[in-house]
C-alpha cells in the first residue's frame, strides 16, 4: 500500500499510468464528497475504498487530474481526482471488467471540463508520458 502523502503527484501518476499500461487493477482509498438522503452534496469528505481498472486520464478546466476507471464490484465507470487519493495498491492480476464503448467522434457534452489530448509514441515510457502531459498542461 502506497501513501500519496509520502510521494509527489508525479510519482503517483507515473505508477498509475504504468498500472493502466500493464492492465493491473488498483485498489484506491480516496476522499469523496458525501451526499445527503436527497442526493445533494454536503461538502464533507468521507474515505471510500474501491478496486478499479483504469482506462483513461483527463484534466479538468480547474487543472485537476481525473482518473477514469471501471469499478470491479459494480462494473460501472467511475472518476477519481488524483489529489483526493489517500493510498493505493497495485495488483498483479489482469483486467476483468469490459470498458465503456465510446466512438472517437462523440462530442463531450460536459460543461466546465477541459481535456488535453497528448499523443504518445508506442514505445514511450510512463515517465516520459507524465512529462508530456505536464508540458501539455503548461501550454
Amino acid at each position: 500500500m502506497r501513501h500519496t502523502n509520502r510521494e509527489t503527484n508525479t510519482s503517483t501518476l507515473t505508477r498509475l499510468i504504468k498500472a493502466a499500461d500493464r492492465q493491473h487493477p488498483v485498489t484506491l482509498a480516496y476522499l469523496k464528497e458525501e451526499k445527503d438522503d436527497a442526493g445533494r452534496k454536503t461538502g464533507r469528505l468521507i474515505e471510500t475504498i474501491r478496486t478499479v481498472e483504469i482506462y483513461d486520464f483527463t484534466v479538468t478546466a480547474a487543472g485537476d487530474i481525473v482518473i477514469k476507471a471501471m469499478d470491479r464490484s459494480t462494473g460501472e465507470a467511475r472518476s477519481f481526482r488524483l489529489d483526493r487519493i489517500r493510498t493505493y495498491s497495485i495488483h498483479r492480476t489482469r483486467y476483468l471488467v469490459a470498458r465503456p464503448v465510446t466512438p472517437e467522434t462523440k462530442q463531450r457534452t460536459t460543461t466546465g471540463l477541459a481535456t488535453v489530448t497528448v499523443l504518445y509514441p508506442v514505445d514511450c515510457p510512463a515517465t516520459a508520458r507524465v512529462q508530456l502531459l505536464a508540458d501539455a498542461l503548461a501550454a
